[in-house]
């Protein structure tokens, strides 16, 4: 049985700590201030809970359609979120946030990391560039990645190029594949670069076996993106009430116990959990606040997901 986020949190704990969060949230981030990560090849800091778009920002013109999604990007500024991820094949999504995000006033004060992504040659990836700039007001891209290593080699050059003209500050790669994960080591043993963005989750942890201890040791960040694996988690703790000790570490919701876990992964810079849903959007957020599970309780949340039948 596939059961939704609302769903889940209408069930759970997580409703009220959303309500919580929304009316006193000065108070909560006086007492549990927002985790910030450094940036291993510059030593910037960025809160380590960030904002994806993929299926969530691609909306059409109305205002009915992208209200919600004008407060999420609210919240997110509001709560001290910074890093947003995008790309040009995700639909409207880009071009949507970039016209929302200029509305609100807050384009030059969030990360605005975007990618790459077309195999029509070196061309059509500068025009991509362009276009994203163009999209968000900006003069500069915070991060451009190259989208699921499509002609890495070409693209690399093109945003290695733009960094070097100050149109870019930092250089990545990425994939939500695990049949690209062969391909992706070797791109991080041969390149030199800033962040790899991968897909891991506690029902997807194969990124954790090579691919981010390489990068760590490489002095690269990492993206995790899909940390819901599609949703999916949600659907495995269907009917299930949040076990008590993920009090532990001050875990909410079943949306934290899962991102929770992510952030606990020392070499995890940034979480990029996409969502359309305000409330969801701060259930998010307050994953970044608090205690983290240790390594012991890492493993037991391993061993309590994979015993769920």
């Amino acid at each position: 049985m596939k059961i939704s986020r609302r769903d889940m949190l209408k069930i759970s704990a997580g409703t009220g700590a959303a309500a919580f969060l929304l009316n006193d949230f000065p108070a909560v981030a006086q007492e549990r201030p927002l985790l910030m990560r450094a940036i291993p090849s510059s030593g910037e800091e960025i809160p380590a809970v960030g904002l994806g778009s993929a299926r969530t920002f691609s909306v059409g013109a109305s205002g009915e359609e992208r209200a919600p999604l004008k407060e999420v990007l609210r919240l997110f500024h509001e709560m001290g979120g910074r890093f947003f991820d995008t790309a040009p094949t995700y639909g409207s999504s880009e071009g949507v946030a970039g016209q929302l995000v200029q509305e609100l006033g807050i384009q030059d004060d969030l990360f605005f990391a975007t990618k790459i992504s077309t195999g029509g040659g070196r061309q059509a990836g500068i025009d991509q560039q362009e276009t994203s700039l163009q999209d968000w007001g900006r003069d500069i891209i915070d991060l451009n990645q190259v989208h699921n290593l499509r002609d890495t080699e070409i693209h690399l050059r093109t945003i290695r190029q733009a960094k070097e003209e100050g149109r870019t500050r930092y250089v990545g790669v990425t994939t939500s594949f695990g049949r690209q994960y062969e391909q992706m080591e070797q791109v991080l043993r041969a390149e030199e670069l800033d962040f790899l963005q991968v897909n891991y989750s506690l029902g997807e942890r194969e990124a954790a076996e090579r691919l981010i201890p390489l990068a760590q040791d490489r002095g690269m960040g990492v993206i995790v993106n899909e940390p819901y694996n599609v949703g999916r988690l949600f659907g495995a703790v269907s009917g299930r009430d949040l076990p008590d000790w993920a009090a532990e570490f001050d875990c909410e919701s079943w949306g934290q116990f899962f991102l929770k876990y992510i952030l606990s992964h020392p070499a995890v810079t940034v979480i990029i959990p996409a969502t359309s849903d305000p409330e969801h959007l701060i259930d998010n957020m307050g994953a970044g606040m608090g205690r983290l599970p240790d390594e012991q309780t890492r493993t037991r949340m391993e061993e309590f997901f994979d015993g769920l039948s």
